[in-house]
């Protein structure tokens, strides 16, 4: 890899000259497939899996089967496994959109309003429906869990009466549950016309109902109404739209643990602030499940509890720049909830209060009342069907319902350093392999940005379930990079998110075995064999790898995953798929130079535009060396050697504004082959000393 420096900065080169052995590794890891919901494209840091949980989900419905992911099952190993921050990019295919908040209303309009529909030809007996408003005759026995009732007698005439409901209006033209507060209608009638008369304590919110009678279409309106302000769902899909009716109970018909509703309390005109709750889609209003509280929220921008401040406003977007691709964030504040932001405040009420104290009659109109609401509006959905490919079940063109070419954005996005660092990546669900061509070219694209950053590795699979070995290593045959490692076969586990038992491929796994070496040992120790490589979660090994089986793969650069009595399903072997016999053919030599490389990194970034002298080259000695002495201490290299000095900074470097610093290693090598010669001498016979 041929790298420049053209703008200030720090170039770490990599210089191969042990030939023979591997990588170094970071606290984060990072994964790129399907969830569940979630935001698309953006890569999100977890730092738990129930964070994981939370923004992306876990189980979904296909052909009537619970199903999950691999995304999902990777995950959960990593962390069950001690892994840190884990960066989480979702794919999807199609467009996918958050969704908005319903209404959420400020002054209450008019409480009643009025309509006169023409009887002529219009004699009701029995029950009926008009617009969704169920009317019924004086002797009809009333149904439980009615909307609106309006008593009638049969014939011409029309009996005065009132009943109070349960329910009201909302944002729609149907009657629907709106509050549990107090609304009736009334209806009047003479011989010729019906007078149908709406009073509640709510308010018809701005919408009208439209009653029909014969030939004869009228209107029944509601009073003005203003919006305060608009929420988004960070996650994005239909996954996240709540809206529909409710029940007697306050539980939404489209209720689920992954969407949303929201609420406002305790609204106070005199001082401008409210109560906000985020509530759990399938809550009810009698007991309703709270994720998060927000008090004393100010639409008043001056103020430091403003709505947008405390909430946040940020939303990301996926911009590209020629054939590269970018995050753009776009909004003033950061988002501090974890599902919602502020798409915008439509009634802001700036210096609220005057200099008395006094809230301005102009402003306290914009205060949004009590209510509830429901989140809508979003697009795109999961194709969940058995035509879909899962577990073992993936093929080229159909892996977990995507495409191949549905991950190539999240691959360029992840290739900038700058924004996104993460010591190794998985992509579980693609396969390395010959016969999944769509697969193979969008790994060589993942391959080239990882090498070209030159700070993290991939765990690659290159076998689909049930490919015997012979095609393993036609698969890598035409793979040489020490930034990748693969492993053979595939893996049987229980899936923590259904408790089935299903395939997986085996980066879905070998994260959490890279996971628990660095929390036991180091990035730089072997993560393999007994003691590190067990893979405590496995069921089984697609197969059996006997020793000869075994010593074919490793040959070839495939770390077998083996069946031992004592430990059950291990990792035996951890090569990269560079061919050249050298220090970084070797996954933990790899992932030592990559630790190295962004530790020392981080230390010379900051004497960029310090003065090129002795003192700057001696501060830069005096963190390097001591760093180094450490990793040789805990078992990582054998010895070291740092020179920046006036051998290597001459006055013609010092003149070119450059600082160059040689660092020397020699790795620590891994026992992977144990010779133990038994020798049996004759009794009496003296032991070698």
């Amino acid at each position: 890899m041929n790298e420049t420096l053209v703008s200030p900065g720090v170039l770490a080169i990599e210089n191969d000259q042990s030939f023979i052995s591997q990588l170094p590794i970071q606290a984060g890891a990072a994964i790129v497939g399907p969830t569940i919901k979630g935001p698309v494209g953006i890569p999100t840091l977890c730092t738990t899996y129930s964070d994981y949980s939370n923004k992306f989900g876990t189980t979904f419905i296909s052909g009537g089967y619970e199903t999950s992911y691999f995304t999902s099952i990777s995950a959960y190993n990593y962390f069950n496994n001690g892994g840190g921050s884990l960066l989480v990019t979702r794919v999807v295919s199609g467009s996918f959109t958050p969704a908005t908040s319903t209404t959420i209303p400020t002054t209450t309009p008019a409480t009643s309003a009025s309509i006169t529909i023409s009887m002529t030809g219009f004699h009701p007996s029995g029950s009926f429906t008009i617009n969704g408003i169920t009317l019924f005759n004086t002797g009809s026995t009333l149904p439980s869990n009615t909307d609106t009732i309006i008593y009638f007698s049969s014939g011409s005439s029309v009996a005065s009466s009132a009943t109070s409901a349960s329910l009201a209006f909302n944002a729609s033209s149907s009657v629907a549950p709106y509050s549990s507060s107090l609304q009736y209608i009334t209806a009047s009638a003479s011989s010729t016309n019906i007078t149908f008369t709406y009073i509640g304590s709510n308010a018809l919110q701005g919408n009208s109902i439209s009653f029909t009678s014969g030939s004869t279409s009228s209107t029944f309106g509601g009073g003005t109404n203003t919006e305060a302000f608009v929420l988004e769902t960070l996650s994005e899909g239909v996954i996240m739209n709540s809206s529909g009716s409710e029940n007697s109970n306050g539980v939404l018909d489209s209720g689920t643990t992954e969407n949303l509703r929201w609420e406002i309390q305790s609204p106070n005109t005199q001082s401008g602030v409210f109560t906000l709750l985020i509530r759990q889609g399938n809550d009810s209003s009698l007991s309703p499940s709270i994720l998060e509280t927000y008090t004393n929220l100010s639409l008043d921008p001056t103020q430091p509890n403003y709505i947008e401040k405390i909430i946040g406003n940020t939303h990301q977007t996926i911009e590209q720049d020629g054939s590269d691709y970018y995050i753009q964030e776009n909004g003033e504040y950061q988002n501090n909830s974890r599902y919602i932001r502020v798409k915008s405040v439509l009634t802001p009420t700036p210096n609220y209060l005057d200099n008395s104290g006094t809230a301005k009659n102009a402003y306290t109109s914009s205060i949004p009342f009590s209510s509830s609401g429901v989140f809508d509006g979003a697009q795109g959905e999961i194709t969940s069907s058995l035509s879909n490919k899962y577990y073992n079940k993936i093929s080229n063109t159909n892996t977990q319902g995507l495409i191949a070419d549905n991950y190539s954005i999240s691959f360029n996005v992840l290739s900038n350093k700058d924004s996104y660092q993460y010591n190794f990546i998985t992509v579980p669900g693609l396969i390395d392999s010959p016969s999944y061509s769509s697969h193979v070219s969008v790994i060589s694209t993942l391959i080239s940005n990882i090498q070209n950053r030159g700070d993290s590795m991939i765990i690659l699979d290159s076998s689909t379930y049930g490919d015997n070995t012979s095609t393993v290593l036609t698969s890598v045959a035409a793979r040489d990079t020490s930034y990748a490692a693969t492993y053979y076969p595939w893996i049987m586990t229980i899936d923590p998110n259904t408790g089935q038992s299903v395939w997986v491929p085996p980066s879905t796994m070998i994260a959490g075995v890279y996971a628990f070496n660095d929390s036991v040992a180091d990035p730089w120790i072997a993560p393999a064999g007994i003691n590190r490589g067990t893979i405590n979660t496995a069921v089984k090994a697609e197969r059996f790898l006997g020793k000869s089986t075994r010593d074919s793969l490793y040959q070839e650069n495939v770390n077998p995953i083996a069946t031992f009595q004592s430990s059950g399903v291990t990792v035996f072997g951890q090569k990269t798929l560079q061919k050249k016999k050298s220090a970084l053919d070797r996954v933990n030599v790899r992932r030592l130079l990559i630790e190295l490389k962004s530790f020392i990194s981080q230390i010379a970034d900051t004497l960029v535009f310090e003065p090129n002298n002795v003192t700057t080259r001696n501060n830069f000695l005096s963190q390097v060396n001591p760093y180094l002495a450490t990793v040789q201490q805990r078992q990582g290299l054998t010895s070291f050697k740092v020179v920046m000095d006036e051998t290597n900074n001459t006055s013609i470097t010092i003149d070119n504004n450059e600082l160059i610093g040689a660092i020397y290693l020699q790795p620590t090598r891994t026992a992977e082959f144990i010779k133990l010669d038994f020798n049996v001498l004759p009794t009496g016979a003296t032991f070698p000393s």
